[in-house]
């Protein structure tokens, strides 16, 4: 079992940055793919960004479209966790963001592939 705990969200203006954080628990997760996704109020949730291990200390990162240049996905497998930096924010990055892990490395942008989940943590972006 994998628990998964994210932190840092809050309140920023449009144009500034953030940086999320999921913290896990519970099992070494280096050969994890950890991912990021977002669901606003009324919208699905989507993918944002996905860290994947190409074996060794290789990993693989995979953005949507729209945060693609924006935001930065790491990790530092020695605390257990996976940063989500987000810069340039605007309005339509508002949305709970949630961290999730799987064992199988595919780099997948398919939320019902992984099969750990945090509770998600509150970003809110004003104009």
């Amino acid at each position: 079992q994998v628990q998964l705990v994210e932190s840092g969200g809050g309140l920023v203006q449009t144009g500034g940055s953030l940086r999320v954080s999921c913290a896990a628990s519970g099992r070494t997760f280096n050969a994890y793919d950890v991912g990021w996704f977002r669901q606003a109020p009324g919208k699905e949730r989507e993918f944002v960004a996905t860290t994947r291990w190409g074996g060794g200390s290789v990993y693989y990162a995979y953005y949507a479209d729209s945060v693609k240049g924006r935001f930065t996905i790491s990790r530092d497998n020695a605390k257990n966790t996976v940063y989500l930096q987000m810069n340039s924010l605007e309005p339509e990055d508002t949305a709970v963001y949630y961290c999730a892990a799987s064992y199988v490395s595919s780099g997948s942008r398919i939320s019902s592939d992984y099969e750990y989940w945090g509770q998600g943590t509150q970003v809110t972006v004003s104009s």
